[in-house]
C-alpha cells in the first residue's frame, strides 16, 4: 500500500474469496488493501467506525449510500488514525458540508494509507456477506484490467481472523493517565476530569485491548480518575495500581488468540475488584472463567441491534461491533446471562453472581449509535466508589 499517493478516481476493484468482484472508482491512498470484508449499517458515525481499533484487519462496507459529507473533524476520532484496512461505500462525497469539520474523509484516508473504493452495488455485496459470511478481500486501485484470479490467490493466502491476534497493533505502547483535557496526546501532563457533585472519586484502570476514546471520556464524566495500560500489562501489575474498578476493552480480532490477557484476567477475577469487560474485554472474560467462543456468520457491526434485559424487561438499541460470541451453554454456573441480541439470540451480557464482574458485549458509548446503555457506566462507577468505601 501507497500511503503518499492517492486513489481518487483511479479504477478500483473489490474481490472476494468466493472469486467474486465488484468493480469501482477509488479514493483515499492508492494501492490495495487485504482484510475481512464486513458491513455496517450505521446510518452515520462514519468517522467514529472508520477510527475504531476494533476495525483493525476489516474492510468495512457502508450500507448507507453517501458517506463523507460531513467531513472529517479533530473532536470525533475513536483513535489517533483510521484503524480499518480498506472502505468500501457506494458513494463517497466529494462536498464537505460541516461547520465541524476541519477536513474532508479522502484526504484523512490518504494520508492515513487507507483504500477506499466507491460506485459499486454496496446492496449486492452486504447480502452476498449476509448469505455467505464474512469473507476475505482485497481493495486494489489502479488497474483498469485486474487479474481476479492473482488477487483471489492473494486473498486465500491471507490470514484468517479465526485464530488472529491483532490487539498487538492497537494498544498503547505504554500506561498513561486520561483525562479530558489530553485526550488527544496522552503522553502529556496527566489531567483528569472532576466533578464538584460526585464526593467520592474511584480509580479505574483500563486495560487496553484497542480501547476507543469515547469509553475513556465516558468514565471521566462520571468523576473517574482513569489510567489506561497496555494490553500486555499482568495482572500483578494491574493490581499493584489499587484500582477501584478495572475495565476491559473493545478491541479486534479473535479473542481465542489472546492468551496472555485471557490468563492474566483469570487471576485477577480472583481479586475481588469490581471488573467491567466491553466487546472483546467480554469476551476475554468469558474465555478466562472457561467458557468458550465462536466465530459469528457476519458478525454485528451497526447501530441499530436490539438487546433485552432480561432482568428488567427492557429493550435498547444498541451500537455494536464484533465478529465472534460467547457460548451461551459453556458459561460457568454461578455466571448468569444478563442481556441477549434479539436478532439471534446471542448473548450481550452475563455477570457472576459470586463476584462483582459483568460483561457487556455491545458499546455502552455507542459513538455513534444511540446512547440507551450509557447507564451501565454509571453502575460500573457505583461498584468502584462501593470498593473504594
Amino acid at each position: 500500500m501507497t500511503a503518499n499517493a492517492t486513489g481518487r478516481g483511479a479504477p478500483a476493484v473489490l474481490v472476494l474469496e468466493s472469486g467474486r468482484a465488484f468493480f469501482g472508482t477509488g479514493f483515499g491512498a492508492a494501492g490495495d488493501a487485504l482484510g475481512e470484508v464486513v458491513f455496517n449499517t450505521a446510518m452515520t458515525g462514519y468517522q467514529e467506525i472508520l477510527t475504531d481499533p476494533s476495525y483493525a484487519g476489516q474492510i468495512v462496507v457502508m450500507t448507507a449510500p453517501h458517506i463523507g459529507n460531513t467531513g472529517i473533524n479533530d473532536e470525533d476520532m475513536e483513535s489517533a488514525r483510521p484503524a480499518c484496512a480498506g472502505l468500501v461505500v457506494r458513494e463517497a462525497s466529494h462536498v464537505t458540508s460541516s461547520w465541524r469539520a476541519t477536513g474532508d474523509l479522502h484526504a484523512a484516508l490518504a494520508a492515513a494509507g487507507v483504500v477506499g473504493i466507491e460506485g459499486i452495488d454496496t446492496r449486492a455485496l452486504t447480502r452476498a456477506i449476509a448469505t455467505d459470511g464474512a469473507q476475505r478481500g482485497i481493495v486494489a486501485t489502479a488497474s483498469a484490467a485486474p487479474d481476479i484470479a492473482a488477487l483471489v490467490a492473494r486473498v486465500k493466502a491471507s490470514p484468517n481472523m479465526a485464530g488472529r491476534d491483532l490487539v498487538g497493533e492497537v494498544t498503547c505502547p505504554a500506561p498513561y493517565t486520561f483525562g479530558e483535557g489530553n485526550w488527544r496526546a496522552p503522553d502529556l501532563e496527566p489531567v483528569a476530569a472532576s466533578r464538584s457533585d460526585v464526593p467520592l472519586r474511584a480509580k479505574i484502570v483500563v486495560w487496553d485491548f484497542g480501547a476507543k476514546r469515547e469509553i475513556l471520556r465516558d468514565l471521566c464524566e462520571l468523576s473517574l480518575a482513569v489510567e489506561v495500560v497496555p494490553a500486555a500489562t499482568s495482572a500483578a501489575e494491574i493490581l499493584a495500581r489499587n484500582p477501584d474498578g478495572v475495565l476491559l476493552s473493545n478491541g479486534p480480532g479473535d479473542p481465542a488468540a489472546v492468551t496472555y490477557a485471557i490468563r492474566e484476567a483469570g487471576l485477577l477475577c480472583k481479586a475481588g475488584v469490581p471488573i467491567l469487560g466491553i466487546c472483546l474485554g467480554h469476551q476475554i472474560l468469558a474465555l478466562a472463567l472457561g467458557a468458550r467462543t465462536y466465530k459469528l456468520g457476519f458478525g454485528h457491526h451497526g447501530g441499530n441491534h436490539p438487546v433485552k434485559d432480561l432482568a428488567t424487561g427492557k429493550v435498547e438499541i444498541t451500537s455494536q461491533n464484533h465478529g465472534f460470541s460467547v457460548d451461551a451453554e459453556s458459561l460457568p454456573q454461578a455466571a448468569e446471562i444478563t442481556h441477549i441480541n434479539l436478532y439471534d439470540q446471542t448473548v450481550e451480557g452475563f455477570r457472576l453472581t459470586d463476584r462483582p464482574i459483568t460483561g457487556i458485549q455491545y458499546h455502552p458509548e455507542a459513538s455513534p449509535g444511540p446512547h440507551d446503555a450509557e447507564h451501565l457506566f454509571a453502575r460500573f462507577a457505583g461498584a468502584a466508589r462501593g470498593a473504594r468505601r
